[in-house]
């Protein structure tokens, strides 16, 4: 006689076997309609699947993360069987759930259009209103490999082949289609109600360009319609604010193929650079620390001892020097522990809060590539903080206001990770207890909310995330604190203690924006490119509206400039609604536009970015206006 506990603690008993719909319907025909998975004694399962005898039993929703997955990756299973149907000819090979969406790659030998797709999700919804059921079956390696030789499906046999040899191998079916899937899912089509796809992309099998180029369709699935568009609305927004376009537009950066992932900053987009290392510089030295600069290029045998090479080599480029190697650095922290090697150490000397602009490398493939989000060449803002390890909470506590006094000078929210030892890792099991330890007091004497990464950290030490939320609610991780006992023990880093002896420096490596070139593009979609005046390019225009205008206009520009506003004059012979829109275009936040009425007032009419039209303003009450927003970094 099965027995469910459900979360509430209450317990149902049944007479025959019960699947978790059942036990939903039994609770309420609401539930019964919106559970799309159950989690079974920890497990995730389908909700169409008996239960074992004795079942805790947790019934999810789409409201759950783990639920929307899983009704993602269905809908990836909905689209391969229309696929399947529409080009019998295409092979299988992996459809999986993505943050908001899912995919699934083809091998098939037609390009697929953008009328392609819309006839695929057409037949989705047919599918869909059909309301197969969705079967899972449990094969042996023998079978499940000669069930897939049979159908041609040569990457599922691959997958097979691969698994683990006590691996439960197990498909699901829904008509006619058959996939191999470790599932859950959602137990019938028909649960998939509001669904797009939305574009398809060329993807190497497993991401190896050695290997076949497939097609990979994207799409994006909700349980409502209402869901459904406010995403594509989302969508649209983002493809007006993606960073590469407003870079063009408004002449910010450029990339070249000469040069591919390492990107070329225009004289605007150095400006803005400027201002955020500005703000940087500031911050750092309020918090007391001190900047120093390494070089590009160091000894392999430094990268061999930091551990680098064992754990990132793929990632960095290799040059030769005198017949010796030397890699081009992929990040800043030896550097750092060869500054702290040129000076004897006293615990009176800690914390030694040391920071760096360091360019750096690394080797990305090219199809991973992305504007100023995924580079080869980019800045970290780094920092190094020595300390000793009674110092540990109050600098990681140090450092974290110093992520949110920062980013609230751009009103950006952000949430918190806190990532724990990989596989791939250095270092004892005691030591990475310790560190992790350190790390959640310090959040949780400080009340901050924080989910925990499995297996994310460093390979020498656990870190805490920061996740940037932009305007539209897009998750970008910036910030991370990392904490490190591997490296001064590596490089022999020492302090004399209060006893006289040597002792072993704790190090926390730490970034703010991160990658200083991703933070510009995160801030150019954030913002859509009205940059607020403190950062934007050009801060006023003013716009003459004939050529006698012209003295007055280069006068007013040049008091503007002395007084330290970023300032140009549109002396241009094009009409005055045309300078206008121009100046639109180019988001700049103050128009002063001088007619014949200005001139003889020494005033200007003021138009701005957000208001349009404000009427006549006194030049001195303007100036001052505008270096006041400059000076508090206003985020208007």
């Amino acid at each position: 006689m099965p027995v469910v506990i459900l979360k509430d603690g209450s317990v149902k008993e049944y007479p025959q076997p019960v699947t978790p719909l059942k036990v939903a319907e039994d609770i309420s025909p609401r539930l019964a309609k919106e559970v799309l998975v159950a989690r079974v004694n920890g497990a995730l399962w389908d909700i169409n699947r008996e239960l074992p005898e004795q079942a805790e039993l947790e019934l999810l929703t789409f409201d759950d993360p783990e639920a929307r997955d899983v009704y993602r990756h269905s809908s990836a299973h909905l689209m391969a069987q229309a696929v399947k149907e529409m080009f019998p000819d295409a092979k299988l090979a992996i459809g999986p759930a993505i943050e908001d969406g899912f995919y699934y790659d083809f091998d098939l030998k037609q390009p697929l259009t953008p009328a392609d797709l819309e006839r695929i999700e057409q037949r989705m919804q047919e599918l869909a209103r059909e309301d197969i059921q969705i079967e899972r079956m449990v094969l042996s390696r023998e079978d499940a490999l000669r069930f897939f030789r049979e159908l041609g499906e040569e990457y599922k046999v691959e997958l097979i082949r691969e698994l683990p040899a006590e691996a439960e191998i197990s498909l699901y079916k829904q008509g006619n289609f058959v996939d191999l899937c470790a599932g859950p899912h959602v137990g019938s089509t028909g649960r998939i109600r509001a669904f797009k796809l939305t574009s398809v992309a060329g993807a190497y099998w497993r991401g190896d360009e050695n290997n076949a180029m497939l097609q990979r369709v994207y799409g994006t699935s909700f349980v409502k319609q209402s869901q459904l568009q406010e995403y594509l609305h989302l969508l649209e927004e983002a493809k007006k604010r993606d960073h590469r376009k407003l870079g063009r537009e408004l002449d910010l950066f450029s990339i070249s193929e000469e040069a591919p992932g390492m990107p070329f900053y225009h004289p605007k987009g150095v400006i803005i650079w400027n201002e955020l290392i500005k703000l940087w510089r500031e911050e750092h030295a309020r918090a007391g620390y001190m900047e120093i600069r390494t070089p590009q290029i160091l000894n392999k045998r430094l990268w061999q001892r930091s551990g680098h090479w064992d754990n990132y080599a793929e990632n960095m480029y290799l040059t030769e020097v005198d017949d010796t190697p030397f890699v081009l650095k992929p990040m800043n922290c030896p550097g750092a522990m060869l500054w702290y090697l040129t000076a004897h150490r006293s615990y009176r000397d800690l914390p030694l809060r040391i920071a760096e602009l360091g360019l750096v490398h690394r080797h990305e493939r090219s199809g991973t590539l992305h504007g100023l989000m995924r580079v080869r060449a980019f800045t970290q803002d780094d920092a190094h903080i020595f300390m000793l390890p009674s110092q540990i909470e109050e600098e990681v506590g140090g450092v974290i206001e110093l992520v949110d006094r920062i980013y609230r000078v751009f009103g950006l929210e952000y949430r918190v990770e806190l990532s724990t030892r990989p596989e791939k890792s250095i270092g004892t099991q005691e030591q990475w207890d310790e560190a992790i330890a350190a790390l959640i007091r310090v959040l949780e004497n400080r009340g901050m909310e924080y989910k925990v990464n499995p297996g994310d950290g460093a390979f020498y030490g656990p870190k805490i995330d920061f996740h940037v939320l932009d305007s539209l609610k897009r998750s970008w991780q910036c910030a991370t604190i990392q904490l490190d006992f591997q490296l001064p023990q590596r490089f022999e880093l020492t302090y004399t203690g209060e006893d006289g002896e040597k002792h072993q420096p704790v190090t926390v490596h730490r970034v703010i924006y991160g990658a200083v070139d991703r933070f510009l593009g995160i801030l150019i979609e954030h913002f859509a490119g009205a940059f607020p005046v403190w950062l934007a390019p050009v801060q006023v225009k003013i716009l003459p509206i004939a050529d006698r205008h012209h003295e007055y206009s280069r006068n007013l520009a040049a008091r503007l400039e002395e007084a330290g506003i970023r300032v140009e004059a549109d002396l241009r012979n094009e009409k005055i609604g045309y300078k206008i829109r121009q100046a639109q275009a180019e988001k700049v936040p103050y128009m002063l536009i001088v007619g014949d009425k200005e001139v003889q007032q020494g005033t200007a009419s003021l138009r701005t970015r957000r208001e349009g039209d404000v009427g006549p303003v006194g030049i001195a009450e303007f100036e001052a206006r505008v270096l006041e927003e400059i000076r508090t970094r206003q985020n208007n």
